[in-house]
């Protein structure tokens, strides 16, 4: 399988890979396309580790294939062009995000929504137009459609902005889409992860009344004095929960664990909004009676169109909303992982693939 991930296209590449269910990475040669008439080659320089890449790598979605190069939140610059590219030059900062593809036909094309496009091809793991199979961001070169590029503005690191290429607009986009983004409104956002802080930092900027809503108490110093949030609430408290009941305009839950609904949706005024970006694995209970009593809504979001994903960079280079990273490099991807899965990060890992990618690694 290796060696036919190496010939199928001609530009050679090099990453780490898993090859099974165990999750472990370790270094992998593979091939590029080359660079199609729409297409944009990049040097990878940055790729933050996503919460889903630890799902992705062990399977637990079902929907992997192997050998998996993960990584969908790519920074780096612009190396070659296609001859019918009009958006970028050589040398231009670049990031490629969650995916490389859509039918470009659709309803949902046609309205910059491609993420909903029902023929979306996420940017790894995933069947690609020519029947080969995509590899993401851990990785030293990247090729991808233009669509699928956005600028990034000179003011934010590469670095900083790997991590909003996902956590990033999918905080953005619900507080938009749900017209959370009225300055004034009490938004309340469920953990404070690599998704919640990226939330604090959006509703802040946007002019909102903003409480984490959280399981740890030893997070709330953090939460206020360093994200900036107004307030914060130890969601096990019955006491400090009660207090807050009915004030919140929307929440943005950001929580893949199992946990309950109903607590959340007392939290809402009536017609408030409890919006979904993270994907608890089990199915969640919404009593019909806490939805009618106060006409409240229950929504989700995944990721944003190429559109907005720009709309959101620009607007975090003009108010200065950057990601908690840790810079990692490249042989310490497994360990990050690890400490992951614990939560053991603020607030997300940015992995330095241009300067600790070594062949030899």
């Amino acid at each position: 399988m290796g060696s036919e991930a190496e010939t199928e296209h001609p530009n050679k590449a090099f990453g780490w890979a898993a090859r099974d269910t165990s999750g472990i990475l370790s270094p992998f040669n593979f091939s590029r396309r080359a660079t199609g008439e729409k297409d944009v080659a990049i040097k990878v320089m940055y790729c933050g580790i996503c919460h889903s890449d630890l799902h992705m790598l062990k399977n637990e979605w079902s929907c992997s294939i192997y050998p998996i190069v993960p990584g969908h939140e790519i920074a780096g610059v612009v190396t070659e062009l296609g001859s019918k590219v009009q958006k970028f030059k050589v040398g231009d900062r670049v990031g490629v995000g969650c995916m490389v593809g859509s039918c470009n036909s659709c309803q949902n094309c046609s309205e910059d929504l491609e993420n909903y496009c029902s023929k979306m091809i996420l940017t790894y793991s995933a069947k690609y137009v020519d029947g080969t199979i995509t590899y993401g961001g851990y990785s030293d070169s990247m090729v991808a459609d233009e669509r699928f590029v956005v600028r990034i503005p000179d003011s934010i690191p590469l670095d900083a902005a790997a991590p909003l290429l996902c956590a990033g607009i999918t905080v953005y986009s619900p507080l938009k889409y749900y017209g959370l983004d009225k300055p004034g409104l009490h938004i309340g956002v469920v953990g404070l992860g690599g998704l919640g802080h990226m939330a604090v930092k959006f509703a802040k900027a946007l002019g909102l009344k903003v409480t984490v809503i959280s399981t740890s108490p030893n997070k709330k110093k953090e939460a206020i004095e360093h994200m900036g949030a107004d307030s914060f609430v130890v969601s096990r408290e019955q006491d400090e929960m009660m207090a807050v009941m009915g004030t919140f305009d929307g929440i943005i839950d950001t929580v893949s664990a199992d946990h309950s609904l109903v607590p959340l949706i007392g939290l809402l005024k009536a017609h408030g909004k409890l919006v979904m970006v993270g994907a608890p694995e089990k199915p969640l209970e919404v009593p019909a009676f806490s939805l009618l009593t106060g006409r409240k809504m229950v929504g989700g979001s995944a990721i944003g169109g190429m559109k907005e994903t720009q709309e959101m960079i620009d607007f975090a280079a003009k108010h200065d909303v950057k990601p908690d990273i840790e810079v990692i490099e490249m042989d310490y991807v497994n360990t990050a992982m690890e400490r992951l899965l614990k939560a053991d990060v603020k607030y997300r890992f940015v992995i330095d693939i241009g300067n600790t990618l070594k062949p030899s690694s």
